[in-house]
């Protein structure tokens, strides 16, 4: 049974179709990774499965509940989820614990704040930043910001991780720490959807990658074949532009 199954989802803005017609389905512990132009739908699908933007049809389900059910929670249904943007939104006047404590104490209301610091200051210690907790985000490099962030989203133990242009706003020289955690991440059997214009970073951590086009997975496969030996044009094109693959 998948972990998320996405069927016949669309949405556009205006006239501007962004998904038509668009169907994936995620196994528990898979790593998709989306790939694709601006503008083909990867920052906009992971907003759908968050709830983030209201679908105008089909069906998005989390373990066998239709989330797209106008009577779902929206709130639980994000609960159950972690989402990394590609900007850190950490709160500037907060200590990194306390930006980690937020969701679970006054968002999600699930722990009292003991129960959260403790959780919080094991989740830091699963990403390598025990000794930051009580620093503020100003006080960290982009990687640690952005690692920050991934812990935030890890702190309710989601179902579900979505990560969207994750590495996008870090120097090169810091993408491989955050590449390192997803790869810890995925080896603890963490499911995962991942947006990237990264092909390297794609190709490192994906079990699947799907490359979207027209609104809909245009050609999807394992990251070895379809990164180095796309079997469509369209597809080819568009990763023409990256060397060393």
């Amino acid at each position: 049974m998948s972990l998320l199954s996405i069927s016949g989802l669309r949405k556009s803005f205006g006239d501007n179709v962004v998904l038509d017609g668009f169907d994936m389905d995620v196994a528990p512990g898979e790593c998709v990774v989306l790939i694709g132009a601006s503008g083909s739908g990867k920052s906009t699908l992971l907003r759908c499965v968050n709830l983030l933007e209201t679908v105008d049809d089909g069906v998005i389900e989390l373990a066998g509940q239709d989330i797209t059910d106008p009577r779902v929670n929206p709130d639980q249904v994000r609960a159950r989820m972690g989402m990394v943007f590609q900007a850190y939104n950490l709160f500037p006047h907060l200590s990194v614990l306390d930006n980690i404590m937020l969701a679970p104490v006054r968002v999600h209301r699930r722990r009292a704040r003991a129960e959260a610091a403790t959780a919080a200051q094991e989740i830091l210690e699963r990403v390598g930043l025990a000794d930051k907790a009580r620093v503020r985000p100003d006080e960290l490099s982009g990687g640690q910001q952005q690692r920050v962030a991934i812990a935030r989203a890890l702190v309710n133990s989601p179902e579900l991780m979505l990560l969207d242009e994750v590495t996008s706003a870090l120097d090169p020289e810091l993408v491989g720490e955050v590449l390192d955690l997803l790869v810890s991440l995925k080896a603890d059997g963490m499911t995962m959807v991942l947006a990237t214009h990264e092909m390297a970073f794609a190709k490192e951590v994906a079990d699947r990658v799907c490359f979207l086009h027209g609104g809909q997975i245009h050609e999807e496969g394992p990251p070895a074949s379809l990164l180095t030996a796309p079997t469509r044009e369209r597809t080819r094109a568009f990763l023409a532009r990256f060397v060393g693959l």
